[in-house]
């Protein structure tokens, strides 16, 4: 049977074996429950938990036990679901323990997911992306408002507001800002891209300057480009311009286009041909 904390922590696991939980049995309070009758809740927010944080716990409960309850609520199949306190029962876990102590509250779904986000977002440890899916999770499951939640965490509704924009990023950069690759600055900088295509070819090159930096490219990246200067004369109208000489003067004409200047040739035949040609020039003032 669960008992009080205040009777302490001392029954083996062979005092556990068989153990059930009585419907009529208050629970109120810390109790010390069986590790065998608890389990995590698969909607909280806290989707992963840092490697070398859960040995450390581990360590120290294996060493001192666990010194702040867990908690939980009793469910219709007589298990307990955890509320708070997931890092400290899979520490307790991996410690070998075999109960651990626990407050035993009744609550709804809506007020387990509140509890279960603020636990964890008073720890500091969820990444950005599990926040910004805790603060989704609780608009869409439990018809709260961006105020709402706002105040059910203690923040200010823009912080959340800025926090729920991450879950428009593309999925590699939420993957990205998730494992901590990418921080939520970048991530904002990446959505400040309109194109979605150029915000994928941008994160690994945004995920290595600092965000000022990328905050730049991304403006950079928004910007329409730049059409090429079309020389003064287009090739065509040279051409053109060529033929229409060609066949007034009877000869060969190159016209050579230069950034400032150019020049055109005139093709001569014969030493009859060039006192024609000089004699007309000659004559010719522009």
């Amino acid at each position: 049977m669960a008992k009080s904390a205040k009777g302490g922590l001392g029954r083996g696991f062979g005092a556990l074996l068989g153990d059930s939980l009585g419907e009529d049995e208050e629970l109120d309070g810390v109790s010390t429950l069986p590790m065998t009758l608890i389990e995590p809740n698969a909607d909280q927010p806290r989707r992963q938990f840092d490697p070398e944080l859960l040995r450390e716990l581990t360590e120290s409960i294996a060493m001192h036990g666990v010194i702040s309850p867990i908690t939980v609520r009793r469910m219709d199949n007589g298990y307990y679901q955890i509320i708070a306190g997931e890092r400290r029962w899979r520490a307790a876990r991996s410690a070998g323990l075999t109960e651990i102590p626990a407050m035993v509250i009744e609550a709804d779904d809506s007020e387990v997911m509140q509890m279960a986000l603020i636990e964890n977002l008073q720890r500091a440890d969820l990444s950005p992306i599990e926040e910004a899916e805790g603060y989704d999770s609780l608009m869409r499951e439990h018809g709260l408002t961006q105020e709402q939640v706002a105040e059910r965490v203690g923040k200010s509704r823009p912080a959340v507001a800025n926090a729920l924009r991450l879950l428009q990023l593309p999925e590699e950069a939420r993957e990205m800002v998730a494992s901590g690759a990418l921080s939520a600055g970048h991530a904002r900088a990446v959505l400040a891209i309109k194109d979605s295509e150029k915000q994928r070819e941008a994160l690994e090159k945004m995920s290595k300057m600092s965000v000022r930096q990328a905050e730049r490219f991304a403006k950079a990246c928004n910007r329409p480009p730049k059409e090429p200067v079309k020389p003064a004369f287009e090739v065509d109208y040279m051409a053109e311009v060529e033929s229409k000489l060609e066949a007034a003067l009877g000869r060969k004409v190159t016209i050579t286009q230069g950034k400032t200047s150019g020049s055109v040739a005139l093709e001569y035949y014969g030493a009859d041909d060039l006192e024609r040609l000089i004699a007309a020039l000659e004559k010719l003032t522009v």
